[in-house]
């Protein structure tokens, strides 16, 4: 099975800058629309952004629409998340997942692999 493992978080100011990545260490990603969530201290996981597997077709939530960018490179084996305008809220553990099923928009997102480490994003006001 694909293990997917995220990188780039870290600390930055209000209204900065972040790369995410999102690195298949065993297997394809190419084979896998992958999508991004994040969880912020005692709340639930959110799904906030997608891509399909040739890159053409994205979602962003409402609350990332606008300042996230989601993109790929699947000769790199990575998905990548550009984070810009960041706010104080967009503070949380950021994971990556894939879906077996290609991303279209008229179907749910559906996590197909086992969640990684995460990687920690915290913006300071």
């Amino acid at each position: 099975q694909v293990r997917l493992v995220e990188s780039g978080g870290g600390l930055v100011q209000s209204g900065g800058s972040l790369r995410l990545s999102c690195a298949a260490s065993v297997g394809t990603l190419s084979t896998y629309a992958v999508g991004w969530f994040r969880q912020a201290p005692g709340k639930q996981r959110e799904y906030f952004a997608a891509i399909s597997r040739n890159g053409a077709k994205t979602f962003y939530a409402d609350s990332v629409k606008g300042r996230f960018t989601v993109s790929r490179d699947n000769a790199l084996n990575t998905v990548y998340l550009q984070m810009d305008s960041l706010k104080p809220e967009d503070t949380a553990v950021y994971y990556c997942n894939g879906d077996l099923l290609d991303y279209t928009g008229s179907y749910p997102f559906g996590p197909a692999l086992s969640w990684g480490q995460g990687t920690q994003v915290t913006v300071a006001s």
